[in-house]
């Protein structure tokens, strides 16, 4: 086994974290608001160690799931972490280049593409002296126009992309989405507290889809006395309750 720690994500499912390659609040709330419909052929672009694929598996019913990741170490921990929770026949992960899509997947084959892309446009913020992180953290491994070519590459018509960005990013990411075809339809900002400004944003696009942009209720995490709210706790699930541990 690599070494690293089992995080129980629901029952009979886990991942398997190192320091390098791991998870957060960000990745769940991603993972709860691309649910995949029952039957459909999903994709997460960038999946590190796995994560959004096992929890959609384990919380929805999509007939089969690729997980794509460059790096050879995040891909080996979400290959086994599919393995390990006996997912081998819903999950495939890909060792590969959002960039080079066409070498991993077919065209227009998916109803669904979640990513969750670097937040650091390149060139911009501090830049991890850890590969791994700088990789993940910095838009040179995937700018929001590479990830935009993509997902209409592996998309079929009406197929959807949902993100997870920072908020200062949300006019590039709805014009970038836009003009290649991905029209905004649903978006949903993140605040830690009703006396906090916003900083993320979920983001979702439909590719030949008419204009016409849906807000959502804005998604608080804490109460103002610093308590999960409830509708955090119902996005985490298992994995805050560990009801699904062994």
């Amino acid at each position: 086994m690599m070494d690293g720690r089992w995080e129980q994500l629901a029952k009979g499912c886990r991942v398997l974290v190192t320091k390098e390659h791991s998870f957060n609040t960000d990745t769940l709330l991603l993972a709860h608001f691309s649910l995949p419909k029952k039957g459909e052929l999903c994709a997460d672009f960038g999946t590190g160690c796995g994560t959004i694929p096992l929890l959609w598996a384990a919380r929805g019913q999509p007939k089969a799931v690729w997980g794509v990741e460059i790096q050879e170490a995040g891909a080996r921990l979400a290959a086994q972490s599919v393995e390990e929770s006996g997912l081998s026949g819903r999950i495939t992960i890909l060792q590969g280049d959002v960039r080079n899509i066409k070498a991993l997947l077919g065209p227009e084959k998916l109803d669904l593409v979640a990513c969750n892309p670097p937040y650091q446009q390149a060139g911009a913020g501090h830049v991890s002296p850890r590969a791994a992180r700088a990789v993940a953290r910095v838009g040179g491994t995937l700018s929001l126009e590479e990830l935009a070519g993509a997902a209409r590459y592996a998309l079929r018509f009406g197929g959807r992309l949902c993100i997870c960005l920072r908020v200062q990013r949300l006019a590039q990411a709805i014009n970038t989405f836009a003009s290649t075809g991905l029209e905004p339809k649903r978006l949903r900002l993140v605040q830690l507290r009703t006396n906090r400004a916003p900083y993320l944003f979920l983001l979702e696009c439909r590719k030949g889809g008419r204009p016409g942009l849906d807000a959502e209720p804005t998604l608080l995490l804490e109460t103002p006395d610093g308590r999960a709210t409830d509708e955090i706790i119902q996005i985490y699930g298992d994995y805050r309750t560990g009801a699904g541990a062994p």
